[in-house]
């Protein structure tokens, strides 16, 4: 039977649903590499394929994900329990941290050792770690890994592997109160090499921490291997202290099932290291668990979804590529949980996030929609986002991740919409494979390293780019452009905003154009659609409202001196003294040095300021006096031209305005094709042989 043409709403709803019974296939969280390595395959398939519609196949599905989750639960693999928390010690730290008393004598002793009690850092205003303990230090920290199966301490782990602590992804060392800056206090929460191209193995965890593990049964017969300090339990709850200088292994007895196993990493000089050997029951129900899973989503794959395998190439192709930049700048991006650094922003969402996603289990929605601010002091939104990833990717990055390696695709898609495919595929992989883009302050190297740290520039700016690719209708949809994708593109650069306020500007002129558009052509439910859409970034200002009663609308540090370095008054301050003729007054010289800050892009570089001048000369142009360019087009390019206002004013660093730079870019790019100048280009190219390839028009 002949499927009937759909609407693209309901494609997408669709695609959404398919992935929906992946997730619940693989289950949550999705925290190992191989099961998130399964599901962004799956999820290539899907918004690359055609889902199919019929009814039986859906049924099918839905029972084949309902088999495979029930086999997760009912043949799991083995499972230990662990246990791990920093240790740091106070005055009641020996009645109150929960640990057996011989174990908690010997971290003290090493403690006193490692930082001997006259040289602690005791200066609290300098941000050092206190000796007034806090709950979370007590007994074993909280993780997000056991959310849906926390078992007796932090969470249950499949498998130990790691040559440094940092490997063992520990949520506990970003929580908000070790969050102090470099330098401030006589702990160091990591270091990392900064001298060397080494990619692997760049971050060393420096806490002071201790990870307490308990096999069960299916255990016995494996062997643990580790290098530092293990404290194993022996009869009558007597713990042996043993010492590996270098990697050597102990096998596990059916005695030592339910003991507990202290690994201990606090002196410097002896790093923890530890690795579990399991035995071959174990492997065999490992990969058991893994090849239902695999089974289970090809199996939806099959039923849902319609391939074509040359199709395929290109998501892999600009897929690899990104993770070969993410590789090179931050492989713990991949999986991993990196220690943040003190003092960023990054560890500040980070902390926030780790806070809500606790009130949300312990059932207290209040505070976890206020976020632990009554007003917002600074970007409000990517908390809330961190919270849910890590509902969905327990102690991992992989949901940021995610939209990183989504970027590439909107940066396609939304040239694509103005540009023939084959310009749209050179910008793309120019975008993300080469540097060249940093010349112009946009790369996707850039976005990848501020996200790897955290920050939320990058996801503000992916959720903007993805609302306008939502809201700006295809060519073939220019007559009767649809309604649900406006909304839904409205609200994207809603939440886009949410997260970082300095695109406010941006965003707010595409939705503002959209809903004129689409009344100018009496589409006024679609009109409606957009405004109900971008109306949703009312939360932010009601938030303010009703827990602070603040009329702030988004951050309260939107004017701090830092950041908001040269404000229009201090621009009409320059006018005036030009109009007296004082041409050399500090005004007027700090007016010019910041546009020639604001000119030579992100990147600081100066030589760029003319190529960067004609590029904001083509936004003019383009919005202006481009009546021959695509409306939207046009709309893109004075949006744009009204970001660029923060870069007049606010500081030029480099995250600040990437994406400000690469709407730029796309408006230039455009205007170089339809001036012609693109085939002048071409003609030479021909004419000389020049090996560089450049677009056909």
């Amino acid at each position: 039977m002949a499927e009937q043409p759909q609407s693209t709403s309901a494609i997408v709803a669709k695609k959404i649903a398919v992935l929906a019974l992946v997730v619940a296939a693989i289950g949550l969280p999705i925290n190992d590499t191989t099961d998130y390595a399964i599901l962004l395959a799956a999820a290539v398939a899907v918004f690359v394929g055609t889902v199919k519609s019929l009814p039986s196949r859906w049924i099918a599905a839905a029972a084949l994900a309902i088999a495979v989750a029930a086999g997760h639960i009912l043949l799991p693999a083995p499972r230990i329990d662990e246990g791990h928390n920093v240790f740091l010690p106070g005055p009641d730290a020996a009645t109150t941290s929960g640990l057996p008393r011989a174990v908690f004598d010997d971290l003290d002793r090493q403690f006193a050792e490692q930082y001997p009690p006259e040289k602690r850092c005791n200066d609290q205003s300098r941000g050092c770690w206190r000796t007034n303990r806090s709950a979370a230090q007590d007994g074993f920290g909280f993780s997000t890994d056991g959310i849906f199966d926390h078992g007796a301490w932090s969470r249950r782990v499949t498998a130990i592997h790691f040559s440094d602590p940092v490997h063992a992804r520990l949520g506990i060392v970003n929580e908000k109160i070790y969050n102090w800056s470099p330098n401030a206090s006589d702990i160091e929460r990591f270091n990392r090499d900064k001298h060397s191209f080494n990619l692997f193995d760049r971050y060393h965890l420096t806490f002071p921490l201790y990870i307490m593990y308990r096999f069960p049964a299916a255990f016995a017969g494996s062997s643990l291997c580790w290098r530092g300090d293990v404290l194993w339990e022996g009869e009558t709850e007597r713990f042996a202290a043993l010492s590996h200088a270098d990697m050597a292994c102990r096998p596990i007895s059916e005695a030592d099932v339910g003991r507990r196993i202290f690994a201990v990493a606090i002196k410097l000089d002896r790093p923890l290291a530890m690795t579990l050997k399991p035995s071959w029951t174990v492997r065999l129900r490992d990969w058991f668990a893994t090849g239902l899973t695999l089974a289970g989503v090809l199996g939806l794959i099959g039923l849902l979804v319609r391939l074509e395998p040359r199709r395929l190439v290109w998501p892999a192709v600009l897929i690899g590529l990104s993770l070969l930049v993410v590789v090179v700048i931050d492989i713990n991006f991949i999986g991993g949980y990196r220690p943040l650094d003190g003092g960023d922003d990054g560890f500040t969402y980070e902390g926030y996030a780790r806070d809500i996603v606790r009130f949300l289990l312990a059932g207290d929605i209040v505070n976890a929609l206020r976020g632990d601010e009554s007003v917002y002091y600074f970007s409000p939104g990517l908390r809330y986002l961190r919270a849910f990833e890590h509902f969905v990717f327990g102690e991992t990055y992989l949901g940021y991740l995610s939209l990183i390696l989504a970027l590439p695709f909107l940066v396609y898609a939304l040239f694509g919409r103005f540009l023939p495919s084959n310009w749209a595929t050179v910008v793309t992989l120019g975008f993300v494979a080469t540097p060249i883009g940093a010349l112009f302050g946009s790369a996707y190297l850039y976005y990848v390293k501020w996200a790897a740290r955290g920050f939320a520039d990058p996801c503000g700016y992916i959720l903007l780019l993805a609302g306008m690719v939502a809201l700006i209708p295809r060519a073939d949809e220019v007559d009767r452009p649809p309604i649900a994708p406006a909304f839904f593109g409205a609200m994207l650069m809603a939440l886009g905003t949410f997260v970082r306020p300095n695109v406010a500007l941006a965003s707010g002129v595409m939705a503002l154009g959209a809903i004129v558009f689409a009344a100018r052509r009496r589409a006024f439910a679609r009109a409606g659609a957009v405004l109900a859409g971008f109306a949703t970034l009312a939360v932010s200002p009601l938030h303010n409202w009703v827990f602070g009663h603040s009329t702030v609308p988004f951050a309260a540090s939107v004017s701090l001196p830092t950041t908001l370095v040269m404000p229009p008054s201090e621009y009409f301050k320059a006018a005036y003294d030009v109009l007296r003729l004082d041409l050399a007054s500090d005004h007027v010289l700090a007016a010019i040095n910041k546009i020639a800050w604001w000119l030579s892009g992100p990147g600081n570089f100066y030589f760029m300021i003319p190529v960067n001048g004609a590029a904001v000369a083509a936004l003019v142009w383009v919005g202006f006096f481009g009546s021959r360019f695509d409306p939207w087009l046009r709309l893109i390019a004075l949006a744009t031209l009204l970001e660029h206002g923060t870069g007049v004013t606010y500081a030029n660093w480099d995250r600040y305005h990437l994406v400000t730079w690469l709407l730029t870019a796309l408006v230039a790019i455009v205007w170089l094709r339809e001036s012609g100048i693109a085939n002048q280009l071409s003609g030479i190219r021909k004419r000389f042989r020049f090996p560089i390839p450049i677009p056909e028009s």
